[in-house]
């Protein structure tokens, strides 16, 4: 009666053990990670959202989370600016709209190389620490800080009333989408630093 009782218990804490080894428990540790380090962010729903489809690959690691909202910001970029290119072809552009499109396209251009740099950097700063992990992220932070500034400063391209219409309504809405992914991607680097 005893071995029976000994051997349900063990096999009780080896289903326990199994259940939390298994891929949906990992899952579920992963997205539950993502969606608390996201609520530190200014655009929390937008984070979870952006990035639980990477919650295998982002696991519970805060570089990981980083690296991916970063990944995540720069795709985004490549793909508004693109957009933005598309429409300097628009016929029946007025002057004033050609020009905000060219300077966003310059603007959009510098976020992307920016976000590019701050991935790489990211990427390939290995296990640094003290002032060179310092040295590494103050990088990063920076080169994120300035693509949002391009990204703010291509929506500011389209103020005024005499811009008013579908091409500055749908370029904002992607910019602007792009600007705070950027923003949350900054505050998951900052996490990052912070836990080093």
């Amino acid at each position: 009666m005893a071995s029976s009782s000994i051997i349900f218990l063990l096999l009780s804490l080896l289903c326990i053990v199994c259940e939390a080894r298994s891929p949906t428990a990992a899952r579920s540790g992963a997205s539950n990670f993502i969606k608390a380090s996201c609520s530190a962010t200014k655009y929390p729903s937008l984070c979870i959202q952006s990035l639980a489809a990477f919650a295998p690959s982002i696991q519970r690691s805060p570089r990981q989370l980083a690296q991916t909202a970063l990944s995540v910001s720069l795709e985004r970029a490549k793909s508004t600016q693109a957009f933005v290119s598309k429409m300097k072809k628009f016929r029946g552009l007025k002057r004033r709209e050609y020009e905000a499109i060219k300077d966003c396209i310059e603007e959009m251009s510098e976020s992307v190389d920016r976000l590019s740099k701050s991935v790489q950097e990211l990427k390939y700063m290995g296990q640094a620490k003290g002032q060179d992990f310092l040295w590494h992220v103050s990088n990063v932070e920076t080169w994120v800080s300035a693509a949002l500034t391009d990204e703010n400063t291509c929506v500011d391209g389209f103020a005024g009333r005499a811009l008013d219409g579908n091409i500055k309504a749908s370029i904002r809405a992607r910019v602007i989408n792009v600007a705070q992914v950027t923003s949350n991607a900054l505050s998951l680097v900052n996490q990052f630093a912070s836990k080093q």
